[in-house]
């Protein structure tokens, strides 16, 4: 039997290209559409999904209020929590949509191969869900080694280092220097970028970012890559650890690991 799918979203044209492309990966049964958040609940309550493709921006209930509401919840009958599928043209809110367990993060428009994998991811994690440990877990794996013939990260870097990011906004791709960069953070997959005053998502896990930023930037966690030229200050914590102080319009505040702290030191030249 192919996994129950309920649509959620308020226009009628992306509901329906969302269930055409659906229905050409195959092996998903949409049986439900809603079209704000009240109705989305009351289908979930009545009936055991398996998936939820949930838009975030609509009348009433947010979509990010509805997959707050599912969290934690067992189901219709008692069945499992559905698996969540953020659906929208905003990239905005992929932060606080990763916060509440989503499976996946969608930006309006994408194909038929990113939603496969998608639901790929989705059913994966149905199986086993991530925790909160393991949450990020993609983004946060070791770096991957050169391929025979490849010039390895930090040969390429001292060749031809990538110092632009390409970002989606508003349907057009920016590319944000480097040295516009503040932090990243890790989102389970991709990343969040904190700007000096604007935050952006990018398709990029943060070792793919540590790879091709590499100069000024350091990982000083396992889910935080730094530009250091932002360092204003450290500051020791009641755990012994420190706490960079960054030099962006909200004074951030970044945890440094203990492993990484003597390195860090050693960079700032401490």
């Amino acid at each position: 039997m192919h996994p129950r799918a309920l649509i959620v979203d308020d226009e009628a044209p992306a509901r329906e290209e969302l269930r055409f492309l659906l229905e050409e990966i195959g092996g998903v049964q949409v049986v439900g559409e809603a079209t704000n958040g009240e109705e989305a609940l009351l289908l979930l309550n009545s009936l055991a999904y398996d998936l939820v493709f949930l838009d975030i921006r609509m009348p009433g209930l947010t979509g990010l209020q509805v997959a707050e509401r599912l969290r934690g919840s067992a189901g219709a009958q008692g069945a499992r929590r559905p698996q969540v599928i953020f659906t929208t043209a905003y990239p905005d809110h992929a932060v606080e949509a990763f916060d509440l367990a989503a499976a996946d993060y969608l930006v309006k428009p994408f194909s038929a191969e990113r939603l496969q994998r998608s639901v790929e991811r989705a059913l994966a994690g149905a199986e086993a869900p991530a925790t909160p440990a393991s949450a990020g877990s993609a983004a946060r794996s070791a770096p991957v080694p050169a391929a025979p013939g490849e010039t390895a990260p930090a040969e390429r870097s001292a060749q031809h280092q990538l110092v632009r990011i390409p970002v989606q906004k508003d349907g057009r791709t920016v590319l944000v220097e480097g040295d516009a960069i503040a932090y990243a953070v890790a989102a389970r997959g991709y990343a969040s970028l904190k700007l000096a005053d604007d935050r952006v998502l990018v398709s990029f896990s943060l070792n793919e970012l540590e790879r091709r930023l590499q100069g000024h930037f350091f990982r000083v966690h396992r889910s935080y890559l730094v530009n250091l030229r932002y360092v204003r200050e450290l500051v020791p914590d009641f755990r012994g650890t420190l706490v960079l102080v960054l030099n962006d319009r909200q004074r951030s505040r970044v945890e440094v690991s203990r492993r990484h702290a003597p390195e860090l030191r050693r960079r700032l030249g401490l």
